[in-house]
């Protein structure tokens, strides 16, 4: 099924004027039930500002994790209650050179 080019021409021009304005056409999948949800999670996202932000920053506490610095931060944040972390000394075999 071909379009017109009436038809290309009237997307071409909607989305240059989206762009124009910051945005970009997105298409996501999702249940039935979360279409709402989503419609109304991009309406406040692209919306006022001060909303926007707002949501934009609950939405990344939520779903963006913090990745841990390095190892030692790591065992740091373990819990390590009642775990025996000591270890023997061993000096190795003997070894006649």
């Amino acid at each position: 099924m071909s379009t017109r080019p009436a038809q290309k021409r009237a997307v071409r021009t909607y989305r240059k004027r989206l762009k124009g304005r910051g945005l970009i056409r997105l298409e996501v999948e999702t249940t039935k039930g979360d279409a709402a949800l989503i419609r109304q999670v991009a309406k406040a996202l692209r919306g006022d500002l001060i909303q926007a932000t707002n949501v934009r920053g609950q939405l990344h506490r939520l779903l963006v994790a913090t990745p841990q610095s390095d190892l030692k931060a790591l065992l740091a944040s373990a819990p390590l209650e009642g775990v025996d972390v000591s270890r023997q000394q061993d000096t190795g075999r003997e070894v006649d050179l």
